[in-house]
C-alpha cells in the first residue's frame, strides 16, 4: 500500500468516529504517554497543536503546561519553527491550525521529547505525514526523543519508507506501545 493509499484509508477511518470516540482515545493515548520515564524526565518538550482529526492535545496541555516547558510548531515557508507555548498567544495559521506568535524561536535540537502527530505509522516507527515534509525536515534537526502518537487504525504492520523519512523512537495508541529497534 503506498502513502497515498494509506492517507485516503486513515482519512475515511477518521471521518467514522464520533467526538465520545476521539476524546476517549486522546485520554488514553495521553494518559499512557505521562507514564512514561521519557515525558517524567523531560522538561522541554515539543509537542502539536492538534487538528480537528487528530488526537487533541488540548486536554494535554491544559494538564501539564504549568509543570512542563511546551513548545508548538509555526509554519514559516517550507519549514516549521519551534515557538514557545502561550495559551493567550496564539493566532490562526497554515493550514487552519493554532500556532504560537512572536519571534522567540527555538533551536529544534534543544528539546527534550518530541510528540509528533502523523496519518500513520508502523511498527518500525516509520510514519506517513500529510505529505509535505514539514516534520522530517523538523525531525532531522533534533536529536531529542521522538514518539508519535495515532489511534488504534493509524498503526499498520509496514510500510515502504523513503530516504528522507524521519522515524520516530517510539509510537504510541490508545491499546499499543511500540518501540524502535535501532
Amino acid at each position: 500500500m503506498n502513502k497515498d493509499d494509506i492517507r485516503r484509508r486513515v482519512k475515511a477511518r477518521k471521518g467514522l468516529m464520533t467526538d465520545n470516540e476521539r476524546m476517549d482515545a486522546a485520554d488514553r493515548v495521553f494518559c499512557r504517554l505521562e507514564e512514561l520515564a521519557a515525558f517524567m524526565m523531560s522538561d522541554r518538550i515539543m509537542i502539536y497543536n492538534s487538528l480537528p482529526d487528530e488526537l487533541s492535545t488540548r486536554s494535554f496541555l491544559n494538564k501539564w503546561s504549568g509543570r512542563k516547558h511546551f513548545f508548538l510548531p509555526r509554519v514559516n515557508g517550507v519549514n516549521l519553527e519551534v515557538l514557545p507555548f502561550e495559551r493567550t498567544a496564539l493566532r490562526m495559521g497554515a493550514f487552519h491550525i493554532e500556532e504560537p506568535t512572536g519571534d522567540e524561536i527555538t533551536d529544534p535540537d534543544t528539546m527534550e521529547l518530541i510528540i509528533v502527530p502523523a496519518m500513520a505509522y508502523d511498527r518500525k516507527g516509520n510514519r506517513v505525514g500529510r505529505g509535505k515534509g514539514y516534520y522530517d525536515r523538523l525531525l532531522s534537526q533534533s536529536s531529542a526523543f521522538k514518539i508519535g502518537v495515532a489511534y488504534d487504525f493509524q498503526l499498520f504492520d509496514e510500510f515502504d519508507s523513503e530516504e528522507h523519512d524521519i522515524p520516530v523512537d517510539m509510537v504510541i495508541t490508545e491499546t499499543h506501545t511500540i518501540i524502535r529497534k535501532r
